[in-house]
């Protein structure tokens, strides 16, 4: 069997990357669609996160990507769109993205819940062009322990994000590297 050429191999890799994005960019949704689906995400938080509730109060913000679908087979891609909330109102709304390569296969389905705990962070998002987490601003994933509550220790991060609602299967939960833009509607 003869091996692929490196850049066969790169366009083998920009093909397969292509085709695991299209559907993330295929569909656009509404603003209104957008809300109702950011109502739901926060409502699905609430229920399953303990504590959660005095979290969102705290929050200077809250940037929603409600049901971010992941999927690939050694190159997978994830996309979604959602709401920044301040003072519990749409004050833009944005996509999320991201591709990697490496061991993995399957899909899921997920809500993406970023918490602003600081001004400063919220300020430095709000002015970017295009914002990627772990590069722009460290997100900190709450992980909720075997008591059942959040680590308040965590709440002392500038940004901190839940991830809800999962569907399917697909290991490694990241968020670095993820890119997100704002979009004009």
């Amino acid at each position: 069997m003869k091996q692929l050429t490196t850049s066969s191999r790169a366009l083998f890799y920009l093909f397969a990357l292509l085709c695991v994005s299209m559907p993330f960019a295929a569909h656009a949704s509404t603003a209104a669609e957008i809300d109702a689906k950011v109502n739901a995400a926060l409502s699905r938080l609430k229920a399953e996160v303990p504590g959660s509730t005095k979290v969102l109060a705290e929050a200077k913000g809250v940037l929603v990507f409600a049901e971010v679908i992941k999927a690939g087979f050694v190159i997978a891609g994830e996309g979604g769109e959602g709401a920044l909330r301040i003072g519990g109102k749409t004050s833009g709304y944005y996509s999320i993205f991201s591709g990697s390569v490496g061991f993995q296969a399957g899909g899921q389905k997920r809500d993406i819940i970023m918490v602003f705990l600081d001004a400063d962070a919220l300020k430095q998002f709000r002015d970017s062009d295009g914002w990627k987490a772990g590069v722009d601003g460290n997100v900190t994933l709450i992980d909720v322990g075997a008591s059942g509550t959040i680590d308040t220790a965590t709440l002392k991060k500038p940004i901190v994000a839940f991830m809800v609602g999962q569907k399917g299967l697909m290991a490694g939960i990241s968020l670095d590297g993820s890119k997100i833009t704002r979009l004009e509607r």
